[in-house]
């Protein structure tokens, strides 16, 4: 494979480096990942977040196998591994079976190598569209809130939501924006809040509990979250506590925008309620671990309810911003979202 570089992926001498996102914003710290063992780890570990990511790492991880000879065979079994470790974000679902085409073609490692290299340059491109396409609706002088993390970060380039973000900064429209801390593993006020930092958007964090109070005093113009699957009813699946700032929203007269790649669309997936929800360990609502080390403050046997995801209904979004445009409820109601986007 050729040298290429994200902000969170490298190939160099084809091999494959992934950026701890666990370390930040602590640390830089980078992980060379030799094996499907090795990327499965880093993806419940969540050093590798973000659903584009999640699949480009992937299909970057095959076609350096496929380069290094490992059998066809074993390349297949390796494809199913990798599709079963994070099983609500469809990316990685759509980025592997292309892969696996690569896969079946006669001369296949040239193919998938090309496949991968292609992925990550597609992506880039997504990710401008989107951003184009959702500056256009922000405003003047918006104070936005937005959920997680969805930044270069998460993806190969400006971003989803936060590349949306990011375009209308530049465009001069962005005079402040929320960051909810977002749990489990507080991805927005580590990674969101480093990347806007970087960027040079102003911005407050806030704890998620907080998003009521900004939208009752006024203090929020429209929310920008990403999404981890869009099903073919419209509802959307994304970190949790994206449901609660559409009620939230929607209670409140507040536009609810959900920002994504053509690749997060699941046309197979009939509604919200098929999307698989992963749950995560205890540990992450017990207590928090970092660069400080761990910390205990809830009971060592407390009962535990932690799920990644949740899902917000169709009827809360007030527009899903993809790369091929601005997808309106009206256009939902009509069934868009039930036929394969290209």
């Amino acid at each position: 494979m050729q040298t290429l570089t994200t902000t969170s992926l490298r190939i160099r001498k084809s091999q494959l480096w992934i950026l701890d996102q666990q370390a930040l914003p602590q640390r830089a710290e980078w992980h060379l990942c030799r094996s499907v063992d090795d990327l499965v780890g880093h993806i419940h570990a969540l050093r590798v977040r973000g659903a584009p990511l999640i699949g480009l790492s992937a299909s970057l991880l095959l076609a350096q196998l496929a380069e290094e000879g490992m059998p066809v065979a074993d390349l297949h079994k390796a494809l199913i591994t990798l599709r079963e470790s994070r099983p609500t974000a469809v990316n990685l679902m759509n980025n592997l079976d292309r892969m696996k085409v690569a896969l079946e073609q006669r001369f296949h490692v040239p193919a998938m190598v090309q496949e991968a290299e292609g992925l990550v340059g597609e992506d880039r491109e997504l990710c401008s569209r989107i951003a184009n396409n959702g500056a256009a609706l922000v405003t003047q002088g918006s104070r936005l809130l937005t959920h997680c993390n969805t930044g270069g970060l998460a993806t190969a380039g400006v971003g989803t939501a936060l590349g949306v973000i990011h375009r209308a900064h530049q465009q001069g429209k962005v005079s402040q924006v929320w960051v909810d801390e977002t749990r489990p593993l507080l991805q927005g006020g580590r990674l969101t809040a480093w990347e806007l930092g970087e960027l040079g958007i102003p911005y407050k964090l806030i704890c998620d509990s907080m998003a009521a109070s900004l939208m009752a005093k006024r203090q929020v113009d429209a929310v920008w979250v990403g999404a981890d699957r869009i099903a073919a009813n419209g509802d959307v699946a994304n970190k949790i506590g994206t449901y609660s700032l559409a009620v939230l929203a929607r209670y409140h007269g507040i536009p609810f925008y959900v920002a994504a790649p053509h690749t997060t669309h699941d046309p197979h997936c009939p509604n919200g309620d098929a999307i698989p929800i992963e749950q995560r360990a205890a540990k992450e609502v017990t207590g928090v671990s970092g660069s400080f080390g761990d910390v205990q403050w809830a009971p060592v046997d407390a009962d535990v309810y932690n799920p990644a995801f949740d899902v917000t209904p169709a009827e809360l979004i007030s527009g899903w911003v993809l790369d091929s445009g601005v997808v309106t409820p009206a256009q939902v109601a009509e069934g868009i979202f039930k036929r394969k986007f290209d």
